[in-house]
């Protein structure tokens, strides 16, 4: 890596590899409000970026400040290594990686008009009039305004009016909302997450015998709700899996450590230093690092590490007993 010591310009785009950009890459006059920047990899930028249309060629890279486009955030679909954006990421228009390549990790939130992701990692949350998400892990919630598809994606929750699934997906959070009924293809599974004991898998330890994930039953788990105004009346529907932990205050559920592990994951930029969960089961310290975490996660969604599924029955006398 070399510290970039003079920006080479063709017409109106910036082309920068193999350097260090210790200063933001923001327009200091009207003329470079048009101004492109392209990423053709091993480049490291400090500050915020803003351009006219930011394009990802090749990895790595990694922006440490916001990035801002006024058109398009296009990664390319042959955009291999490491890419990573640690501070919130907007645009006008459009977000769009569809390769799987690339180790795409956005560390804080993205906003767009329209969001299309593949293979993609994001700490934060995703705001858009439309997403779709191909073998994503999405932290926070996936919120679109018209329209959101996710495929084989893990996701904290969902809300917007019309929903697509296909492929196995995760939620991580107990509810997720829609106004429309969610469109599944054939074959698709929805499980949630909340009760599974992701700790003990992070440490490679054996799960808790009152942990598992719960299949959502996109038909029978739909809860109709009216959310009725002066002006108008608004229908919701929602996904949620307490009607199946009726018994889920008999479970110690901080002991799954869950919310350390995605807490970590969110605040991964912000924090000060590394936290660990414990031991694993070779004695050493497990450490909750972004990269660990998205290694781990991405595992879950691939069915390398397999999550034990939620036993649906109780006795009612220890709920009575409580």
């Amino acid at each position: 890596m070399k510290e970039l010591t003079e920006i080479r310009i063709n017409g109106t785009d910036i082309h920068l590899q193999d350097n260090l950009v210790r200063s933001s890459i923001l327009p200091e006059k009207t003329s470079e409000l048009n101004r492109n920047i392209i990423f053709k990899g091993n480049t490291v930028v400090e500050g915020p970026v803003f351009g006219n249309r930011i394009e990802v060629r090749q990895g790595p890279l990694e922006v440490q400040g916001a990035a801002f486009t006024q058109n398009e955030l296009y990664v390319a679909t042959d955009a291999a290594g490491e890419i990573t954006f640690r501070k919130c990421v907007g645009s006008a228009n459009s977000i769009v990686s569809r390769g799987d390549k690339a180790r795409l990790m956005f560390l804080a939130d993205i906003n767009a008009k329209s969001v299309a992701l593949t293979n993609a990692f994001v700490a934060g949350s995703i705001y858009a009039d439309d997403i779709t998400l191909d073998n994503c892990v999405v932290i926070g919630g996936v919120f679109a305004t018209q329209d959101a598809e996710i495929r084989s994606s893990m996701i904290g929750t969902f809300n917007a009016p019309s929903v697509r699934l296909s492929g196995i997906n995760y939620l991580l959070l107990p509810s997720a909302f829609s106004v429309e009924p969610v469109n599944a293809a054939p074959g698709t599974c929805l499980f949630n997450l909340s009760l599974a004991d992701l700790g003990a898998l992070y440490k490679q330890l054996p799960q808790a015998e009152d942990s598992g994930k719960i299949r959502i039953d996109l038909n029978v788990d739909e809860l109709l709700s009216t959310l009725a105004g002066e002006e108008m009346t608004k229908v919701l529907r929602s996904y949620t899996v307490i009607g199946k932990v009726l018994a889920a205050d008999l479970v110690n559920t901080d002991k799954f450590q869950n919310h350390f592990l995605l807490t970590a994951a969110a605040l991964g930029p912000q924090l000060l230093k590394t936290y660990d969960i414990g031991n694993d089961r070779n004695g050493k310290p497990a450490t909750l690092t972004v990269e660990k975490i998205r290694e781990f996660l991405f595992d879950i969604l691939h069915g390398k590490i397999e999550i034990r599924d939620m036993s649906g029955s109780f006795n009612i006398s220890d709920i009575t007993g409580r």
